[in-house]
């Protein structure tokens, strides 16, 4: 007996929540399978809910990775689905999927077409099965493009397109019913999220303010503050608002665009806007709302600093002092969030000859605080200030460090487990990397069929797919590139260990000495988290303080060890 496990797919919310839908796959699934008296129905089922199997890649669809997994496993047999594309719809992707599952022993039927995974010596059935999905996703690429199309005459019509009502609207029926029979939606203002957009389109352009700002004046303010979307005013979520037409009573569409699953903005010259206003639905005034477009693009044109934008009479001085050497393990210390990079102007005047000038410098600063979050402190540091302090201690933990002849030891053992973690990681890089080869083998050995037209697919449309493919194989080099330098620079062998001690005490001036690269390489080794506030810097190092810092004397009076979770905690500094 063969034993058959059965996948339902519905790939809009629309079918999610019509019941009716789900239960007629499913019987007409389990009439498939009785119909076949050497089966048995398994009592696990396999449900995908509201997830496209156009748009999304595999490799993002947990379902298929689960049943893949179970498939390894020697779990179940055989997959029904009510049609092929219940699968998915991407030509390539679901072609290797339906093979891998083949190798695994799992073949997959269709109620209409039966038995759809061929053998893999039978070359014919996996040209078809090629050709099955590239069909499917032809039509999914052609019903996408029909749907934009009725989209956007829709949108410049003044119709609301669906999706999540924007703040200060809720979604609501309006009394229309679809040619499809669903009953349709409509935007309505909520009175009271009205007075919070108005007061943050005020700021924006009576006061000039930008989001950062307008998100901390409401995370303070006494009745705004509790009136966020997701419980905290972010600045990302006032440019949303400050930016969506919608608000001065234009509806619009194509504002983002996804690829291979990921959304990312379009400028405004590529969105399709309603042509006349819609009063029922309109918060601003249509001039504060363009007021506020053409200021925050006078602020983005001085923030950019790009020669074009430069004051001519002022002399720009460049630090370029390349990556920052604590990025990987500097944490703010206030509310935990990883610091990232950044930088500011200074700008001066020589008295001499007044002749101006600016400087670059780099800065470490909270994501949590540049968001606009109510957070204790400034929310940012120099490099230029507080590396030389952080430095420096490292640089005395070095010498504590050069003291201890076993402490080599364990700085291997927490090394080996970092290892053995970024091994697995560059593995995983490696197999995808393999894929994507054997994607553009597949697509290569297709050329032939193209040019005589036997291929669903155009030569040109073919061409595009291998550049692009090719595009991608190029940049997870680079990625496994990134992950083998990183593997490297974890080694700290004995030789090494010996050669620093034979250094001493002029190592510990060498790494005060190194480049940024170098510090920052030599950092990862040797500390683990760097939390720092305005007056205290907290040191995380990868072994045991108590090992070398037997002496506290030795110790300088601001290095306050604690030896049981490995950290100095450096006290009653000021960083300025």
């Amino acid at each position: 007996m063969k034993r058959v496990r059965v996948l339902l797919r519905v790939s809009s919310n629309q079918q999610l929540d019509a019941d009716g839908d789900l239960d007629i796959q499913r019987q007409i699934d389990l009439d498939y399978i009785r119909e076949h008296k050497d089966w048995v129905l398994d009592k696990k089922e396999y449900f995908e809910g509201s997830n496209s199997g156009y748009k999304n890649a595999v490799e993002k669809r947990d379902i298929l990775k689960e049943i893949l997994e179970d498939a390894k496993n020697g779990e179940y047999d055989i997959l029904v689905v009510y049609k092929d594309d219940r699968v998915g719809r991407r030509m390539w992707e679901i072609g290797s999927y339906v093979m891998t599952l083949k190798r695994y022993g799992v073949d997959i039927y269709t109620v209409k077409d039966g038995c759809i995974s061929p053998e893999t010596d039978d070359i014919m059935g996996q040209m078809v099965l090629a050709l099955r999905y590239g069909n499917a996703q032809k039509s999914s690429s052609d019903t996408g493009m029909r749907v934009k199309d009725t989209a956007k005459k829709l949108v410049q019509k003044g119709r609301f397109m669906g999706g999540k009502a924007p703040y200060g609207y809720s979604l609501e029926y309006s009394g229309e019913i679809s040619k499809h029979g669903r009953a349709l939606k409509h935007l309505v203002i909520i009175s009271e999220q009205t007075e919070v957009v108005v007061f943050i389109y005020d700021l924006a352009f009576y006061k000039e303010y930008g989001s950062v700002k307008i998100a901390k004046i409401l995370n303070t303010h006494e009745k705004y503050k509790d009136m966020a979307p997701n419980d905290i005013w972010k600045a990302g979520t006032i440019t949303s608002i400050l930016t969506n037409p919608i608000y001065a009573g234009y509806t619009a569409y194509n504002r983002r665009t996804r690829t291979d699953g990921v959304y990312h903005k379009l400028g405004s010259d590529n969105w399709i806007v309603a042509e006349e206003c819609n009063p029922e639905i309109a918060i601003v005034e249509v001039y504060i709302w363009n007021g506020v477009q053409d200021l925050r693009k006078k602020r983005a044109d001085n923030i950019a600093k790009t020669d074009e934008h430069k004051d001519p009479n002022i002399t720009v001085m460049i630090s370029n002092r390349g990556t920052l050497a604590l990025m990987d393990v500097l944490y703010c210390g206030y509310c935990g969030c990883k610091m990232t990079n950044g930088s500011r102007y200074n700008y001066w005047t020589i008295k001499g000859t007044g002749e101006k000038r600016s400087g670059k410098v780099g800065i470490y600063k909270c994501q949590d605080a540049w968001s606009g979050a109510v957070h204790p402190g400034r929310g940012f540091y120099r490099a230029d200030k507080i590396e030389p302090i952080v430095f420096n201690s490292i640089s005395e933990y070095i010498g504590r460090l050069q003291e201890n002849d076993d402490v080599f030891q364990e700085i291997e053992i927490n090394k080996q487990k970092e290892k053995k973690a970024v091994r697995t990681e560059l593995e995983k890089e490696k197999q995808e990397l393999l894929k994507i080869q054997k994607k553009i083998d597949v697509m290569e050995e297709n050329i032939p069929q193209a040019m005589t037209g036997e291929y669903p697919l155009s030569l040109d449309d073919l061409v595009r797919l291998i550049d692009k493919q090719k595009e991608t194989y190029s940049k997870q080099q680079e990625i496994i590139k990134q992950k083998e330098e990183k593997l490297k620079n974890m080694d700290v062998s004995i030789s090494e260990w010996g050669y620093l001690r034979e250094q001493i005490p002029t190592w510990q001036q060498v790494f005060l000495d190194a480049d940024s690269h170098t510090k920052r390489v030599l950092v990862d080794k040797l500390v683990e988290r760097i939390d720092v506030m305005e007056e205290q810097i907290t040191i995380r190092f990868r072994i045991r303080l108590e090992d070398f810092i037997s002496n506290p004397e030795k110790t300088s009076q601001n290095l306050l060890a604690t030896a049981s979770d490995k950290s100095i905690i450096l006290n009653n500094i000021k960083i300025k």
